[in-house]
C-alpha cells in the first residue's frame, strides 16, 4: 500500500514540476504499463492535493480564517487581494486536476468496463470539475482532454455543472452489480459509500444551481434528502503520517513558514462570542496573556490600524502542530448535515428535521476535532430554539465547522449564501469602536488591492492556460468577477 501512495505522490510531483497543457503531456508515463488499480489512488490524490493544499491556503484567507502574520510577508497578496493571472496562484491546482486526475480518469476509462470502477471515477471527475468551476467560473469541458485538440474552448459553469451531473446519473444507472477492483484507500470499495458520496456532491451542486437561478433542481434536492442515502463518517483522504515527506500537503508546504499564518478577526470574534470550545483546536492563545486575538484582514501593512510596532506576539497564531498528518477532507459529515438542514428548512418547511440535522452537524464537527462539550454548546450559544434566524445559524455553524477542514468549500458557501455577512463598518471603524461590529461578520481588507468593498469572488484563469491554450478567454478574469451561481 505504501508503494502505491509513493507512486501517486511521485506522479503529482512530476505534474507540478512541468509546464503542461490539459490535453498533452509528453512526459506522461507509458499508459499501457499502468493498471487502473495503480492509477485510481493517483486520481484521488491529485484532487485531494488541489483542494487540500493550494485551495486550502487561499480559501483560508478568503473565508477570513487566516491573515498574514505581522512580521512576515509570504502571503501579503492573499491578505490584500492583490491577485491576477501573473501571480500564478491557480496553476498547480489547474495542472493537478487536468493533467493529473482527469487525464488519469480518461486512461482508466479506456482500460476497464467494470461499471463500479467507472462510477467511482465519475464521482471523482464530478468533484474535480465542481472545483474548477467554483474557482474560475468557466473552464474547458466539452472539448477538454481530447489529445487531438490542444486548445479546448472554455464552457460556462452552468454547462459544466449540468454536464458532469448528467454523467454521474448515467454512470450510476449503468451499475450492474460489478465489484470494484481498483485500489481504493478512500472508501474501501464500498459501493454504498460511493453512492452516498455521489449524492452528497449532487446535493452541494444542486443548492448552488438553485441559488444560481435553476429552480428546477429544488425537487431533486428535496428528493435526495427524503431518500437519505448519504455516506457515513467523513470522505477523507487519510494517507499521511507524522514524518517529513509524508505530511499533510498543506502542512508540508507551510511548516517551514510557521510565522506566516495568524488567526483572522472574524473567526476569533465569532467563536469567542459564542463561547465555542473549538476555538483552541486550531488557534493558539497569546503567550503574554493567554487571550485570543485575531488580526483585522489585510491590516498588516496599514499603520493606521496596527501601528508601527505590531509584532507576531500581538496576535494568535494558527496551531500548525495538529496538522502534521491530518487527512484532506473531500466531504465532511458536518457539511453534509448542514446542507440537509438547509433543505429541510428552506424547501420542506420541516423545522424539526432541520433542527435534528443542524445538531448532528455541530456534533459531528465536535467529534471530528476531538472536542468535548457539543451538548453544552447546543444548549447555549449554539441553540437552535433560541436562534432568531435558523438559516443564519446553519450557515454560521457550517463556516465554523469548515475551518481547518475544507476552506475551498467555506469560501464557496460564503459566496453562495452571503453568510457570514460583510460588515458595513471598516476595519478602522471596528478597531476604534468594536461595538459597531457583529461578531463573525467579514471585514473588507484594510489594504484592498482589489478595490471596492468586498471579498474575492473568483480566481483568475491559470497563466498556464493563457500560455498554452489559445481559446483561454481573451478578457482576463478578475477576482471581482462572480461565478455563475453567485447571483446575490
Amino acid at each position: 500500500m505504501k508503494k502505491i501512495y509513493l507512486l501517486a505522490a511521485a506522479g503529482l510531483m512530476m505534474f507540478a514540476s512541468c509546464d503542461l497543457d490539459i490535453n498533452q503531456d509528453p512526459n506522461y508515463p507509458t499508459k499501457s504499463d499502468i493498471s487502473p488499480e495503480l492509477q485510481f489512488p493517483a486520481v484521488i490524490s491529485a484532487i485531494a492535493d488541489a483542494s487540500g493544499d493550494q485551495m486550502f491556503n487561499y480559501g483560508g484567507f478568503f473565508a477570513q480564517y487566516f491573515d498574514q502574520m505581522p512580521e512576515a510577508n509570504q502571503y501579503n497578496d492573499l491578505a490584500e487581494l492583490n491577485i491576477d493571472e501573473s501571480k500564478d496562484i491557480f496553476n498547480r491546482c489547474y495542472r493537478n486536476l487536468y493533467a493529473g486526475a482527469l487525464m488519469d480518469i480518461e486512461d482508466i476509462k479506456s482500460k476497464t468496463t467494470n461499471t463500479a470502477n467507472l462510477f467511482a471515477c465519475q464521482v471523482m471527475r464530478t468533484q474535480a470539475f465542481q472545483l474548477l468551476v467554483d474557482n474560475t467560473g468557466e473552464t474547458p469541458y466539452t472539448e477538454a482532454l481530447n489529445p487531438s485538440n490542444s486548445s479546448p474552448k472554455y464552457d460556462d459553469g452552468k454547462t459544466v455543472y449540468e454536464g458532469v451531473l448528467k454523467e454521474l446519473d448515467d454512470a450510476e444507472a449503468a451499475l450492474n452489480g460489478d465489484v470494484m477492483n481498483m485500489t481504493d484507500p478512500l472508501l474501501k470499495k464500498n459501493m454504498d459509500q460511493w453512492k452516498g458520496y455521489a449524492n452528497a456532491l449532487r446535493l452541494r451542486m444542486y443548492l448552488r444551481l438553485i441559488d444560481g437561478g435553476q429552480t428546477n433542481y429544488q425537487s431533486k434536492a428535496t428528493a435526495l434528502v427524503t431518500a437519505g442515502n448519504f455516506f457515513t463518517g467523513d470522505v477523507a483522504w487519510n494517507v499521511f503520517s507524522d514524518q517529513e515527506g509524508q505530511y499533510n500537503p498543506w502542512y508540508q508546504s507551510v511548516f517551514r513558514l510557521t510565522n506566516n499564518h495568524c488567526a483572522a478577526y472574524p473567526i476569533v470574534s465569532y467563536m469567542q462570542n459564542t463561547g465555542d470550545p473549538r476555538l483552541s483546536y486550531a488557534i493558539k492563545a497569546r503567550e503574554s496573556d493567554g487571550t485570543y486575538v485575531g488580526q483585522f484582514p489585510g491590516s498588516k501593512q496599514e499603520p493606521a490600524i496596527v501601528g508601527t510596532s505590531y509584532k507576531n506576539k500581538d496576535v494568535s497564531t494558527i496551531n500548525y502542530d495538529v496538522f502534521h498528518d491530518t487527512p484532506i477532507y473531500l466531504f465532511t459529515q458536518s457539511e453534509l448535515q448542514f446542507l440537509i438542514a438547509e433543505v429541510q428548512m428552506r424547501f420542506n418547511n420541516n423545522a424539526a428535521a432541520a433542527k435534528a440535522a443542524y445538531e448532528a452537524g455541530v456534533a459531528a464537527d465536535f467529534a471530528l476535532r476531538g472536542t468535548d462539550g457539543a451538548d453544552t454548546f447546543l444548549a447555549a450559544a449554539g441553540s437552535w430554539d433560541a436562534a432568531a434566524s435558523k438559516l443564519n445559524l446553519i450557515y454560521m455553524q457550517k463556516w465554523v465547522a469548515l475551518f481547518m477542514h475544507d476552506h475551498m468549500e467555506a469560501w464557496s458557501e460564503i459566496r453562495r449564501t452571503d453568510i457570514p455577512a460583510l460588515s458595513p463598518s471598516s476595519a478602522a471603524q471596528i478597531k476604534a469602536n468594536p461595538l459597531v461590529y457583529t461578531p463573525g461578520d467579514l471585514i473588507v481588507p484594510a489594504v484592498n488591492k482589489k478595490g471596492g468593498n468586498g471579498i474575492a469572488l473568483s480566481m483568475p484563469y491559470s497563466s498556464d492556460s493563457r500560455k498554452y491554450n489559445v481559446n483561454t478567454p481573451e478578457k482576463a478574469r478578475q477576482i471581482t468577477d462572480k461565478v455563475f451561481w453567485d447571483v446575490k
